[in-house]
């Protein structure tokens, strides 16, 4: 018995439904091929295009970022006392306002015991040559007048270390306010903790290997 027209139409959609589903994977599998085909193909050709020079195509720039150089600091629970190294040369900073008195060059007991402990440090450590001796003040006063008070005071500490060390050239210098350590002034506000770091006296050596 042979199938009724209907059944032969329910059957036909389907049998072409399902070869279009196997064509399918079949079509894209050939399409990725013809596509990475072409793309390799522009590509060698873009290489082997005499006129374009490979290093003109990609280029790799050399990135060179600058590095500041780090110096490390250690400083005291106070504040008052604090210690840098640079390559051979270490800087040992003394606070002015726990060396001196207010606008005086004259140490105090206490500044005589902190420099007993700088002048171990430098015979420790030091290669017995010259140790620079520099004093600072902050931004308040004339620039005359911190450059005095300055060399004062860098003067006052070279004298009390010189009684301690025998074979050491010291070199005692006043910078006034030209060195701050920290900005006295921040967005026009005056900074007192600044202001304190900065006046200071700096022992500088330098270390043996």
């Amino acid at each position: 018995m042979s199938p009724s027209p209907e059944r032969l139409g329910t059957r036909r959609p389907a049998t072409r439904w399902a070869s279009a589903r196997r064509l399918t994977p079949r079509l894209l599998a050939a399409g990725l091929v013809v596509g990475s085909a072409l793309v390799a193909g522009a590509g060698s050709a873009a290489w082997a295009d005499p006129a374009v020079p490979p290093d003109a195509v990609f280029t790799v720039e050399d990135l060179v970022f600058p590095v500041e150089d780090i110096v490390p600091e250690t400083e005291s629970m106070d504040g008052t006392e604090s210690e840098s190294k640079s390559g051979e040369e270490v800087t040992v900073a003394l606070t002015s306002d726990v060396l001196f008195a207010l606008d005086k060059a004259v140490l105090t007991p206490r500044a005589r015991k902190r420099l007993e402990q700088v002048a171990a440090k430098i015979q420790a450590e030091s290669t017995g040559g010259v140790v620079k001796v520099e004093g600072h003040t902050d931004d308040q006063g004339t620039d005359a007048y911190n450059n005095v008070l300055s060399l004062k005071r860098a003067q006052a500490v070279r004298q009390a270390l010189q009684g301690k060390l025998s074979g050491v050239t010291f070199q005692a210098k006043g910078f006034g306010e030209t060195r701050p350590k920290l900005p006295n002034i921040v967005q026009g506000r005056p900074i007192k903790e600044n202001r304190a770091k900065n006046r200071r006296v700096e022992i500088i050596f330098t270390t043996k290997q």
